[in-house]
């Protein structure tokens, strides 16, 4: 394809590799925070080919990994309702709760729906107004302003039998998390490019400054990938922690004002808890006051239904970059995308499946 394939060269590729060869002289580590990235780096090999110090750690960045167990329970309480049309993304539909998983119930029969855009969900609720339709408001920021749209078209249309289980995240939060934790080798990140499309960077400066750490904001196709590399082993061996931007032909400094506008019109800043990882303060979305009307929670009644992890998934060390999947002793075992016990490796951006398909059933890469 064109415009795809330019950035899959392979001689500008070597050209990118040899020079992140050349400039690296110290061992480096950096954690991109993006599934869609670790995706790419893992199957086309970028961090096997890097030098022997420099390491890829691969963090929370796939928002169905994170998405708490008990929310996927909540959906799943939802979702069996006689009267509920419950509609999602495909690939929240094998992420496993604590005893089934969407697509299961729906084999039962539950009325569970995969949908391309939140509002095929609005357009089912004024086709079926005498069914309550739910959608599932998963994601980082990328999605927030197009699920924020729904809520908004809804009102307009005076909806009441539409509302949304809400699970959105953020990026930064997570990212100072990170950076808090004890004995963190993180040294640099690789920001995520869809993200900062929709946000900018201005809240990755602060992070820079305090930690002193370069964040690079990067696309997602490998060339993107060893561009943002490159640019961070740069600050890293000068002592530099800026915020640069590789993807320069998606992402401005200030975002995009619209989407950003839908979304604190709809939505305020929340704590969240994180599969694997617990709660982050104020890293999370929650519907504003005045539409919490279309808080599928409310109305269903399952604020009270918890869970707790699977003991043998390592997924919340995964997620954080402590560990690889190789280090589970559940992953390729018990644990494989056909079977998994947990949500990285259910959906293509999560680590787990990103490491077992492109075939990495033995380590790889020495635990942090």
């Amino acid at each position: 394809m064109r415009y795809l394939d330019e950035y899959r060269d392979p001689v500008l590729a070597r050209a990118l590799l040899e020079e992140i060869h050349a400039v690296a002289t110290r061992p480096w580590t950096i954690m991109e925070v993006c599934g869609g990235q670790t995706n790419t780096i893992v199957r086309q090999g970028i961090d096997e080919l890097l030098p022997a110090g420099v390491r890829m750690v691969h963090g929370p960045g796939c928002p169905v990994c994170v998405t708490p167990l008990e929310i996927v329970d909540r959906a799943i309480a939802i979702a069996v309702r006689p009267n509920v049309i419950f509609t999602s993304y495909g690939d929240m539909l094998r992420v496993p709760g604590s005893a089934t998983d969407l697509l299961t119930v729906k084999a039962a029969g539950a009325d569970v729906r995969v949908v391309y855009t939140p509002l095929d969900a609005v357009r089912l609720a004024e086709r079926h107004p005498d069914r309550e339709v739910v959608f599932f408001a998963v994601g980082f920021e990328t999605t927030a302003p197009a699920n924020a749209m729904a809520v908004l078209h809804a009102a307009q249309l005076g909806l009441r039998n539409f509302s949304v289980l809400v699970s959105h995240v953020l990026v930064p939060p997570a990212m100072t998390a990170i950076l808090d934790a004890p004995g963190t080798r993180v040294q640099a990140f690789l920001a995520a490019g869809h993200v900062c499309a929709i946000m900018g960077w201005t809240e990755y400066e602060p992070l820079a400054a305090r930690y002193r750490v370069p964040i690079v904001v990067t696309g997602f196709e490998p060339l993107d990938l060893l561009e943002g590399i490159l640019m961070a082993v740069c600050q890293l061996e000068e002592g530099r922690f800026e915020v640069e931007n590789q993807y320069a032909r998606a992402v401005r400094r200030t975002g995009n004002a619209a989407a950003q506008e839908a979304m604190t019109k709809v939505f305020h800043v929340s704590d969240r808890t994180w599969r694997g990882i617990g709660e982050i303060p104020a890293s999370g979305l929650a519907l504003a006051p005045e539409y919490t009307d279309f808080d599928a929670v409310t109305r269903f009644e399952v604020g009270g239904v918890t869970a707790r992890e699977n003991p043998a998934c390592v997924a919340g060390e995964i997620l954080q970059g402590t560990k690889v999947p190789t280090d589970c002793v559940a992953y390729g075992v018990i644990c494989t995308p056909r079977h998994p016990l947990g949500a990285p490796m259910v959906s293509a951006e999560g680590t787990c499946a990103a490491f077992h398909n492109a075939g990495r059933l033995t380590p790889s890469e020495p635990t942090p």
